[in-house]
Protein backbone atom coordinates (compact mmCIF):
# COMPACT_ATOMS: atom_id res chain seq x y z
CA UNK A 1 0.00 0.00 0.00
CA UNK A 2 1.44 3.48 -1.12
CA UNK A 3 1.97 6.09 1.83
CA UNK A 4 -0.54 8.09 0.12
CA UNK A 5 -3.20 4.91 0.34
CA UNK A 6 -2.24 4.58 4.31
CA UNK A 7 -2.98 7.99 5.33
CA UNK A 8 -6.17 7.98 3.52
CA UNK A 9 -7.59 4.73 4.96
CA UNK A 10 -5.99 5.84 8.27
CA UNK A 11 -8.28 9.13 8.30
CA UNK A 12 -11.22 7.24 7.25
CA UNK A 13 -11.01 5.36 10.22
CA UNK A 14 -10.64 8.09 12.85
CA UNK A 15 -13.97 8.42 15.01
CA UNK A 16 -15.95 11.65 13.91
CA UNK A 17 -14.43 14.49 16.39
CA UNK A 18 -13.11 17.84 15.43
CA UNK A 19 -10.07 17.01 13.42
CA UNK A 20 -6.83 18.88 13.09
CA UNK A 21 -7.64 21.02 9.94
CA UNK A 22 -5.82 19.54 6.71
CA UNK A 23 -3.85 21.78 4.55
CA UNK A 24 -5.89 23.78 2.00
CA UNK A 25 -5.48 22.64 -1.51
CA UNK A 26 -3.46 25.68 -2.63
CA UNK A 27 -0.80 24.02 -0.73
CA UNK A 28 1.22 21.04 -1.99
CA UNK A 29 3.05 18.31 -0.74
CA UNK A 30 5.84 16.98 -1.58
CA UNK A 31 8.87 14.19 -0.55
CA UNK A 32 12.12 15.52 -0.74
CA UNK A 33 15.36 13.18 -0.01
CA UNK A 34 18.35 15.46 1.56
CA UNK A 35 21.18 14.02 3.43
CA UNK A 36 20.15 10.64 3.85
CA UNK A 37 16.50 10.95 5.07
CA UNK A 38 13.41 11.85 2.95
CA UNK A 39 11.33 14.46 4.48
CA UNK A 40 7.72 15.07 4.07
CA UNK A 41 7.68 19.13 3.38
CA UNK A 42 3.90 21.16 2.63
CA UNK A 43 4.61 24.32 0.39
CA UNK A 44 2.07 26.79 -0.64
CA UNK A 45 2.12 30.94 -1.50
CA UNK A 46 4.20 33.00 -3.05
CA UNK A 47 6.32 35.76 -1.37
CA UNK A 48 9.55 35.66 1.03
CA UNK A 49 9.91 32.05 2.34
CA UNK A 50 9.13 31.27 5.96
CA UNK A 51 9.68 27.69 7.11
CA UNK A 52 7.48 26.25 10.03
CA UNK A 53 9.09 23.64 11.92
CA UNK A 54 7.18 21.66 14.81
CA UNK A 55 8.27 19.58 17.73
CA UNK A 56 7.08 16.40 20.00
CA UNK A 57 3.76 15.34 20.37
CA UNK A 58 2.87 17.26 16.91
CA UNK A 59 3.66 17.52 13.01
CA UNK A 60 3.96 19.58 10.53
CA UNK A 61 -0.01 19.41 10.90
CA UNK A 62 0.24 21.74 13.65
CA UNK A 63 0.93 24.76 11.65
CA UNK A 64 -1.96 24.84 9.29
CA UNK A 65 -3.80 27.45 10.87
CA UNK A 66 -0.44 29.97 10.68
CA UNK A 67 0.33 28.73 7.31
CA UNK A 68 -2.77 30.19 6.09
CA UNK A 69 -2.47 33.53 6.81
CA UNK A 70 1.34 34.29 6.06
CA UNK A 71 0.68 32.00 2.59
CA UNK A 72 -1.08 35.13 1.57
CA UNK A 73 1.84 36.89 1.07
CA UNK A 74 4.51 34.74 1.80
CA UNK A 75 6.25 31.09 0.20
CA UNK A 76 5.15 28.92 3.08
CA UNK A 77 7.27 25.60 3.90
CA UNK A 78 6.08 23.31 6.57
CA UNK A 79 8.32 19.50 6.48
CA UNK A 80 7.73 16.53 9.29
CA UNK A 81 11.52 16.65 10.69
CA UNK A 82 13.09 13.20 10.32
CA UNK A 83 11.78 10.46 11.90
CA UNK A 84 8.06 12.37 12.58
CA UNK A 85 5.06 12.11 10.55
CA UNK A 86 5.08 11.38 6.98
CA UNK A 87 9.07 11.65 6.92
CA UNK A 88 10.92 8.67 6.74
CA UNK A 89 13.02 6.83 9.42
CA UNK A 90 16.60 6.92 9.48
CA UNK A 91 18.36 4.58 11.61
CA UNK A 92 20.67 7.66 13.19
CA UNK A 93 21.08 11.82 12.55
CA UNK A 94 18.61 13.46 15.26
CA UNK A 95 21.25 14.98 16.41
CA UNK A 96 20.27 18.87 15.66
CA UNK A 97 22.75 19.98 14.06
CA UNK A 98 22.55 17.52 11.46
CA UNK A 99 19.17 18.27 11.18
CA UNK A 100 19.52 21.22 10.04
CA UNK A 101 21.36 20.07 7.10
CA UNK A 102 17.80 18.39 6.47
CA UNK A 103 16.39 21.81 6.28
CA UNK A 104 19.00 23.55 4.37
CA UNK A 105 18.21 20.86 1.64
CA UNK A 106 14.79 21.39 1.61
CA UNK A 107 15.35 24.83 0.92
CA UNK A 108 18.33 24.07 -1.88
CA UNK A 109 15.67 21.87 -3.43
CA UNK A 110 12.95 24.53 -3.46
CA UNK A 111 15.25 27.22 -4.76
CA UNK A 112 15.19 29.19 -1.20
CA UNK A 113 18.05 31.14 -0.67
CA UNK A 114 17.03 32.67 2.63
CA UNK A 115 14.02 32.51 4.77
CA UNK A 116 12.05 33.40 8.00
CA UNK A 117 11.84 30.42 10.75
CA UNK A 118 9.06 30.30 12.96
CA UNK A 119 9.66 26.86 15.55
CA UNK A 120 8.16 25.21 18.56
CA UNK A 121 9.48 22.95 20.90
CA UNK A 122 12.24 20.54 18.99
CA UNK A 123 11.74 22.70 16.39
CA UNK A 124 13.31 25.42 18.62
CA UNK A 125 16.38 23.05 18.52
CA UNK A 126 16.61 22.73 14.50
CA UNK A 127 16.08 25.86 14.21
CA UNK A 128 18.89 27.08 16.36
CA UNK A 129 21.00 25.01 14.69
CA UNK A 130 20.31 26.65 10.87
CA UNK A 131 21.10 29.88 12.81
CA UNK A 132 24.33 28.43 13.93
CA UNK A 133 25.82 26.35 10.95
CA UNK A 134 23.39 28.18 8.55
CA UNK A 135 23.40 31.80 9.27
CA UNK A 136 23.10 33.08 6.06
CA UNK A 137 19.88 30.64 5.14
CA UNK A 138 17.86 32.59 8.20
CA UNK A 139 16.43 35.87 8.07
CA UNK A 140 14.92 36.01 11.47
CA UNK A 141 13.56 33.81 13.82
CA UNK A 142 10.72 33.15 15.86
CA UNK A 143 11.41 30.61 18.89
CA UNK A 144 7.91 29.37 20.90
CA UNK A 145 8.05 27.57 24.42
CA UNK A 146 11.36 25.50 24.66
CA UNK A 147 14.87 25.68 25.74
CA UNK A 148 17.81 25.47 23.67
CA UNK A 149 20.42 22.30 24.73
CA UNK A 150 23.23 23.73 26.29
CA UNK A 151 22.08 27.64 26.31
CA UNK A 152 21.46 29.66 29.62
CA UNK A 153 19.42 27.60 32.07
CA UNK A 154 19.94 24.18 30.32
CA UNK A 155 21.00 21.88 32.69
CA UNK A 156 18.01 23.60 34.91
CA UNK A 157 15.81 22.72 32.83
CA UNK A 158 16.54 19.77 31.84
CA UNK A 159 17.16 18.15 34.96
CA UNK A 160 13.34 19.55 36.13
CA UNK A 161 10.52 17.04 37.19
CA UNK A 162 8.24 18.03 34.11
CA UNK A 163 11.32 17.48 31.56
CA UNK A 164 11.56 13.37 33.30
CA UNK A 165 11.16 12.60 29.60
CA UNK A 166 14.56 14.11 28.40
CA UNK A 167 15.81 10.73 29.67
CA UNK A 168 13.03 8.33 28.57
CA UNK A 169 14.55 6.21 25.62
CA UNK A 170 15.48 2.32 24.90
CA UNK A 171 13.97 -0.49 23.97
CA UNK A 172 12.49 -1.28 27.46
CA UNK A 173 10.99 2.04 26.82
CA UNK A 174 9.70 1.91 24.04
CA UNK A 175 7.94 -1.19 24.77
CA UNK A 176 6.14 0.39 27.16
CA UNK A 177 4.95 2.92 25.22
CA UNK A 178 4.34 0.44 22.08
CA UNK A 179 0.12 0.39 21.78
CA UNK A 180 0.09 2.67 24.05
CA UNK A 181 0.99 6.24 22.54
CA UNK A 182 -2.33 7.76 23.28
CA UNK A 183 -1.58 7.41 26.99
CA UNK A 184 2.17 8.97 26.41
CA UNK A 185 0.88 11.92 24.75
CA UNK A 186 -1.56 12.87 26.92
CA UNK A 187 0.83 13.11 29.59
CA UNK A 188 2.28 16.30 27.73
CA UNK A 189 -0.98 17.44 26.76
CA UNK A 190 -2.59 17.07 30.22
CA UNK A 191 0.55 18.63 31.88
CA UNK A 192 1.77 21.03 29.92
CA UNK A 193 -1.12 22.95 28.71
CA UNK A 194 -3.11 25.82 30.54
CA UNK A 195 -6.03 23.77 29.53
CA UNK A 196 -6.28 20.68 28.50
CA UNK A 197 -9.75 20.39 26.83
CA UNK A 198 -8.17 22.67 23.92
CA UNK A 199 -5.72 20.18 23.17
CA UNK A 200 -9.19 18.75 21.95
CA UNK A 201 -9.94 15.09 21.17
CA UNK A 202 -9.38 15.36 17.69
CA UNK A 203 -6.02 16.98 18.12
CA UNK A 204 -5.15 13.66 20.25
CA UNK A 205 -6.44 11.09 18.04
CA UNK A 206 -4.49 12.56 15.26
CA UNK A 207 -1.19 12.84 16.59
CA UNK A 208 -1.82 9.33 19.05
CA UNK A 209 -2.15 7.54 15.15
CA UNK A 210 0.82 9.32 13.70
CA UNK A 211 3.19 8.45 16.60
CA UNK A 212 2.08 4.62 16.76
CA UNK A 213 3.35 4.03 13.31
CA UNK A 214 6.27 1.77 13.11
CA UNK A 215 9.68 3.63 14.10
CA UNK A 216 7.44 6.95 14.60
CA UNK A 217 7.96 6.87 18.63
CA UNK A 218 11.49 5.37 18.72
CA UNK A 219 13.02 8.07 16.33
CA UNK A 220 10.91 10.92 18.46
CA UNK A 221 12.88 9.18 21.56
CA UNK A 222 16.38 9.60 19.56
CA UNK A 223 15.69 13.51 19.06
CA UNK A 224 16.10 13.53 22.97
CA UNK A 225 18.57 11.19 23.38
CA UNK A 226 20.77 13.29 21.28
CA UNK A 227 20.24 16.14 23.82
CA UNK A 228 23.50 15.92 25.46
CA UNK A 229 25.15 16.03 21.89
CA UNK A 230 23.21 18.97 20.83
CA UNK A 231 24.24 20.87 24.57
CA UNK A 232 28.09 20.57 23.16
CA UNK A 233 27.59 20.99 19.86
CA UNK A 234 25.85 24.41 20.92
CA UNK A 235 28.24 25.44 23.24
CA UNK A 236 31.40 25.13 21.17
CA UNK A 237 29.68 26.97 18.58
CA UNK A 238 27.89 29.67 20.41
CA UNK A 239 31.42 30.50 21.89
CA UNK A 240 33.32 30.43 18.50
CA UNK A 241 30.85 33.04 16.72
CA UNK A 242 29.36 35.18 19.79
CA UNK A 243 26.14 36.10 19.98
CA UNK A 244 24.25 36.04 16.90
CA UNK A 245 22.92 38.80 15.03
CA UNK A 246 19.64 37.23 13.71
CA UNK A 247 16.42 38.90 14.96
CA UNK A 248 14.66 36.98 17.34
CA UNK A 249 10.73 37.07 19.15
CA UNK A 250 10.99 34.79 21.90
CA UNK A 251 7.44 33.39 22.77
CA UNK A 252 6.30 32.03 25.88
CA UNK A 253 3.10 30.86 27.53
CA UNK A 254 2.15 32.13 30.89
CA UNK A 255 1.51 28.82 32.28
CA UNK A 256 4.95 27.38 30.97
CA UNK A 257 8.33 29.24 29.65
CA UNK A 258 6.55 32.97 30.30
CA UNK A 259 9.43 35.75 30.02
CA UNK A 260 11.74 32.95 30.71
CA UNK A 261 12.10 32.72 26.67
CA UNK A 262 12.86 36.23 26.12
CA UNK A 263 15.62 35.72 28.87
CA UNK A 264 17.10 32.37 27.20
CA UNK A 265 16.79 33.69 23.77
CA UNK A 266 19.16 36.83 25.01
CA UNK A 267 22.31 34.27 25.69
CA UNK A 268 22.60 33.55 22.32
CA UNK A 269 20.65 36.46 20.06
CA UNK A 270 21.70 40.39 20.27
CA UNK A 271 18.86 41.50 18.99
CA UNK A 272 15.31 39.73 21.03
CA UNK A 273 11.77 40.95 21.43
CA UNK A 274 9.74 38.62 23.86
CA UNK A 275 6.11 38.32 24.21
CA UNK A 276 4.04 36.26 26.40
CA UNK A 277 0.55 34.77 25.30
CA UNK A 278 -1.90 34.69 28.36
CA UNK A 279 -4.08 32.05 29.63
CA UNK A 280 -1.29 29.39 27.67
CA UNK A 281 0.58 26.47 28.43
CA UNK A 282 3.32 24.72 25.93
CA UNK A 283 0.78 23.87 23.04
CA UNK A 284 0.04 27.74 22.83
CA UNK A 285 -0.13 26.33 19.01
CA UNK A 286 -2.91 24.72 19.86
CA UNK A 287 -4.44 26.36 22.91
CA UNK A 288 -4.40 29.92 21.98
CA UNK A 289 -3.85 30.51 17.68
CA UNK A 290 -4.88 33.83 17.17
CA UNK A 291 -3.02 35.15 20.06
CA UNK A 292 -0.14 33.25 18.40
CA UNK A 293 -0.64 34.52 15.10
CA UNK A 294 -1.37 38.08 16.02
CA UNK A 295 2.04 38.06 18.00
CA UNK A 296 4.05 36.46 14.73
CA UNK A 297 2.23 37.99 11.53
CA UNK A 298 3.80 41.25 12.52
CA UNK A 299 7.40 40.32 13.49
CA UNK A 300 7.51 37.84 10.32
CA UNK A 301 6.12 40.84 7.69
CA UNK A 302 4.61 41.36 4.88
Amino acid sequence: MSRGAIVVALAASLPAYAQVTPFPASFHTRDIATNGAVIHVRQGGKGPAVVLLHGFGDTGDMWEPLAVELARDHTVIVPDLRGFGLSSHPEQGYDKRNQALDIAGIMDSLGVDRAAFVAHDIGNMVAFAVALWHPQRMTRLVLIDAPLPGIGKWDEYAHAPKTWHFYFYGKDEERLVAGRERIYLDRFYDELSANPARVNEGIRVHYAALYARPNAMHDAFENFKAFPHDADDNRAALAASGKLAIPVLAIGGDHSFGTEMGDLAGVAFLNVQGAVIPDAGHWIMEEQPAALMAAVRPFVGP
